[in-house]
């Protein structure tokens, strides 16, 4: 390159620089790895099923030197009526076993429901031996399946198999089931048959298994930022449970800083709760922490625990998942888990809750004249409300009405004894589940309470929904409406039966007398709803008058004066 007027010794001052410049930092750039942009597995549902296991003589004769004399004698019989074994299963800190079986070729036939925290596993069985009368357990043998997922979907399998070699098995979907063989790792020492059903697949995208995960892996990003959502999680049930069948369970959920725990079930292996609870969701907190305990006096004793990531979960649609515990010899615990989307004024309904307090039977007696002077606390999400106080009753009627804004909190009852002078006690409390009722109906029903030996509360609830309401027709609409125009069809109906009567038609003054039976029925229901009805409005009326009254000053003095 020459440029006029420039000596040599400049341009090539200019020309190294400009080599420097946009050439050499090339020549040093370093590759980066290749990236991934498909879906990646972050973890999976197992089922696995022990089917048996065959001639495990070689491994009952190494674990336990006492039996190698009766390996020399013709007849097994000794052996086969005193050994037991059983396996144990161990998955990412899941461990579960079947039960015992004698012989040298037991079968179980269980099946287990394990989780997979990541995109491959390892399935570990151990074989133990039991023998009558100890508590010990003798360790015989132990063999392993490895499990990966595949970009196309498929999952491979495989173990080590006789004299060192490989068995590969290959389920090309989800919910394929693979049987394979496994021999135990000591020579000699027998096999394993298992089959496994890998259910789902769970992805960082969402897709594939409807976006719900299971696992535990570690979150990244913003942390305790509400999103905007609500999640609704029912705890339903549980099954299996390992522990005294004499204690009350109840579960602990933990989803960020938030603590929620259900009652405590009645003694049992499998209880039920069927109770609702809802969180705000929040990123980078997915994950939804399971704890199931039994209720002692000394301490609460742990039944096992574990993690529910939420990640990923789709809106509108509920998740059935059935969450084996960690840490435990068995059970498992099934929840609902439903994301919806809060309103622009933060209620999930634009509506509000109305309840209604009708009355309460069977109470139990606080007070040493075997009464009680009982009244009912409300608690709705920040919100408390309370009822007057009805004396020296088991069978109190408060037949008062409170209203809430519909914001998906829950609804608790407490029935408590009121004492002039000392705090109150508690005779009970229940929830009250409105979260799925359908819109502007009326929901009654009788609820046991909680805590107590006995004693109901009946309560009505009613979501009320503005944009669903009906408008008022100029028909008979109104309940009062139907009752007359009940009377009218009793007095056509009276008026027909006389006249059947005199016919002498048996047959048709019968088939009349059911209908008029029926309309009595039916009037007195009305009737009772119309009272009902009245007994809320009055109250209603006297409560806003007390609340109008406490809450002006001016007119509280005027009134005292």
């Amino acid at each position: 390159m020459e440029l006029p007027v420039v000596s040599s010794w400049l341009v090539k001052l200019l020309t190294d620089t400009l080599v420097k410049t946009m050439v050499e930092p090339r020549r040093r750039c370093i590759a980066l790895s290749a990236v991934q942009l498909g879906k990646m597995a972050v973890g999976g549902i197992l089922y696995v099923t022990l089917v048996g296991a065959s001639q495990i003589s070689g491994a009952l004769a190494k674990g336990s030197p006492r039996r190698q004399v009766s390996l020399n004698q013709s007849s097994d019989e000794f052996l086969v009526k005193d050994v037991k074994t059983f396996v144990e299963i161990e998955l990412e800190g899941i461990t579960r076993r079947t039960d015992a079986k004698r012989g040298f070729n037991p079968q179980w036939d269980s099946t287990f429901n394990m989780v997979l925290h990541d995109n491959a596993g390892v399935l570990r069985f151990h074989l133990y031996e039991c023998s009558p009368g100890s508590v010990k357990f003798d360790h015989l043998a132990t063999c392993e399946i490895k499990i990966r997922y595949c970009d196309d979907d498929s999952t491979i399998f495989w173990a080590v198999g006789p004299d060192c070699g490989v068995i590969v098995n290959r389920a090309e979907c989800c919910g394929k089931e693979v049987e394979m063989i496994v021999p135990f790792e000591t020579v000699d020492s027998g096999e394993l048959k298992v089959k496994l059903v890998l259910k789902e697949w769970q992805f960082t995208d969402g897709s594939h298994t409807f976006g719900l995960r299971l696992g535990a892996s570690s979150s990244s990003g913003l942390s305790n930022i509400k999103t905007g959502r609500k999640l609704h999680v029912t705890v339903k049930e549980a099954k299996d449970f390992a522990g005294k069948e004499q204690s009350e369970p109840y579960v602990k959920l933990q989803y960020g800083k938030v603590v929620q725990k259900t009652r405590t079930a009645s003694p049992s292996l499998n209880p039920v709760w069927n109770q609702t609870f809802e969180f705000d969701e929040i990123t980078g907190g997915e994950y939804l922490k399971v704890k199931c305990l039994y209720d002692e006096t000394f301490g609460d004793e742990v039944i096992g625990s574990a993690t529910v990531n939420l990640e990923g979960l789709e809106e509108g649609s509920v998740r059935d998942v059935p969450v084996p515990l960690e840490k435990a010899i068995s059970g498992e615990v099934r929840l609902l888990i439903e994301a919806l989307t809060t309103g622009s004024n933060g209620r999930t309904g634009n509506g509000w809750i109305e309840l209604a307090l009708i009355e309460a039977k069977d109470l139990v007696a606080a007070d040493l004249r075997g009464t009680s002077d009982p009244y009912v606390k409300v608690q709705y999400g920040n919100e408390t409300r309370r009822t007057k106080v009805v004396y020296k009753t088991l069978s109190p009627k408060w037949n008062q009405t409170f209203e809430f804004p519909d914001d998906g909190s829950q609804l608790e009852l407490q029935v408590r004894d009121h004492n002039a002078i000392m705090a109150s006690s508690s005779i009970g409390n229940c929830m009250v589940e409105y979260q799925r009722l359908p819109p502007n109906e009326l929901f009654e029903k009788w609820i046991p309470l909680q805590g107590v030996k006995k004693g109901e509360i009946h309560v009505q609830v009613t979501k009320k929904v503005p944009d669903l309401q009906k408008k008022p027709s100029v028909d008979s609409d109104s309940l009062s409406n139907r009752a007359h125009a009940i009377y009218d069809q009793m007095k056509l109906s009276l008026i027909k039966l006389q006249s059947l009567v005199e016919a002498d038609d048996v047959e048709e003054v019968l088939s009349s007398i059911t209908e008029l039976q029926s309309l009595v029925d039916s009037q007195e229901q009305y009737m009772l709803q119309l009272e009902t009805e009245r007994m809320l409005l009055l109250n209603k009326i006297n409560d806003l008058g007390q609340e109008l009254l406490y809450s002006s000053p001016n007119l509280s003095r005027r009134i005292s004066y």
